[in-house]
């Protein structure tokens, strides 16, 4: 049953569900509760990095459809605890005041770069040490998640800089309200072009990998995959297209007493 595509597929859409809703809500707890909360919350979770890294050197030696599966699962787990450390205001950049009104150009851009360096560097910390543990292995789908995941991430922030007609302010914690200051809401720009080409273009040819799939271990992991790039792609469009995508995670998420604004991707 665990061989099949369209089981892989709701997987991979319920993994990328669950995880952000946990994430979200160990966030929006630690704004609810007392200073040092978003502190302890990143060190609490450490051992699910370690699992994570764990089950990744565990995975990657031989490609079976249960590896395939625990692969993807421990990219996810990184991927997670670096996102939540990011979230926390724990790993961001030295610059935590919010824009000065009228900044623009390349001054902006590198203000903005100061406000995120530390987390930037420590995404690319978590490519290289993923890539290190699936060197010469059979086993590559965990690497592939990984860097769908990044590659989707770095995208988002670049369209929420340059601008997009959609922005959700919603689900962004407390410490990091300063970077609401560099979002910029208007027309779609050439970035939001790429970013959208290359994620379309990744999936297609993740799908088409899946259906020259000859091993059940290859469907299992190029459905993961096309799956996983279809659902960046989708959050993507979310910055464009007026859906009520905030719903998918506000019905399990505590309340906070502040005004925000809502719709658009959940991409931070």
């Amino acid at each position: 049953m665990f061989a099949s595509p369209w089981i892989a597929a709701v997987f991979a859409i319920f993994a990328w569900w669950f995880f952000t809703g946990i994430i979200l809500l160990v966030v929006r707890r630690a704004d609810r509760a007392l200073q040092g909360a978003h502190q302890a919350a990143v060190v609490v979770s450490v051992p699910l990095l370690a699992l994570g890294v764990a089950g990744l050197v565990m995975s990657t030696h031989t490609l079976t459809v249960a590896n395939t599966y625990i692969s993807f699962t421990s990219a996810l787990l990184i991927w997670g605890w670096i996102e939540l450390a990011f979230l926390t205001g724990v790993i961001t950049g030295p610059e935590t005041r919010p824009c000065p009104a009228g900044l623009s150009g390349c001054a902006r851009f590198k203000r903005a770069w100061h406000t995120l360096s530390y987390h930037e560097m420590l995404l690319l910390t978590g490519l290289v040490a993923v890539t290190i543990a699936s060197m010469g292995s059979e086993n590559l789908f965990g690497l592939w998640a990984y860097v769908v995941l990044l590659v989707a991430r770095i995208s988002a922030k670049l369209n929420l800089f340059f601008g997009v007609p959609r922005i959700n302010t919603e689900f962004i914690p407390t410490p990091l309200t300063h970077l609401k200051s560099y979002f910029r809401q208007g027309n779609v720009t050439p970035t939001f072009g790429i970013g959208v080409t290359f994620l379309s273009v990744a999936t297609g040819c993740f799908a088409e990998r899946l259906i020259a799939a000859q091993t059940p271990p290859e469907v299992v992991g190029f459905a993961l995959l096309t799956a996983l790039s279809a659902l960046a792609t989708l959050e993507h469009w979310l910055m464009v297209i007026p859906l009520p995508d905030a719903k998918l995670w506000r019905w399990m998420l505590p309340t906070l007493p502040t005004n925000s604004k809502t719709g658009g991707s959940n991409e931070l």
